[in-house]
């Protein structure tokens, strides 16, 4: 069955908005699996260590103690923050633009602000991601370096996400 017409969204971008995409590409990308792995093995390794600490015999070093709750810390907030801190920088480049409009039909993704306009053909928007309040559409390269963000909220009904889903279905993979 071919897509007769076209989904259109209607959104300012937000903050949230940007971190919940960034977030949604790290779980979806090698690279960001990768780096949240790396944050979660450096955890578990100052976690052993200040286990080992009180399991030592005699009394645990207060010194190590200090030393390895500052690095979980550190592990946890970097956790929260890169994505955040992304984030702030992403919204910041485009709140400026304005109210943003996009078109997705079965040709591909087409987005104007007031400065911009770019289409995308599906063969550069392979895979999507959804959450509960985006469609994350990325770029076919193993690193997600490219995204597409579609508030849901941006639909003008509610049925519109899924005649969208639908559409996103039909022309890349959902992940």
């Amino acid at each position: 069955m071919q897509e007769t017409s076209a989904v259109e969204l209607a959104y300012l971008p937000t903050t949230a908005d940007a971190v919940g995409a960034l977030r949604a590409r790290m779980r979806a990308t090698p690279a960001g699996r990768l780096q949240n792995g790396v944050l979660l093995a450096g955890a578990v390794v100052v976690l052993g260590a200040l286990v080992l600490n009180f399991a030592a015999p005699g009394e645990p070093s207060l010194r190590s103690t200090v030393v390895c709750l500052a690095a979980l810390a550190v592990l946890v907030g970097l956790y929260g923050l890169i994505p955040t801190l992304q984030g702030r920088q992403v919204h910041r480049m485009l709140a400026p633009q304005g109210e943003f409009q996009a078109v997705v039909d079965a040709g591909g993704v087409r987005v104007t602000s007031r400065d911009s306009e770019t289409t995308y053909r599906w063969p550069m928007l392979t895979r999507y991601a959804e959450t509960d309040e985006l469609f994350v559409l990325l770029t076919p390269d193993k690193y997600g370096v490219g995204l597409v963000v579609l508030p849901k909220r941006g639909a003008a009904e509610p049925a519109d996400a899924d005649r969208l889903r639908a559409v996103l279905d039909r022309n890349a993979t959902r992940i």
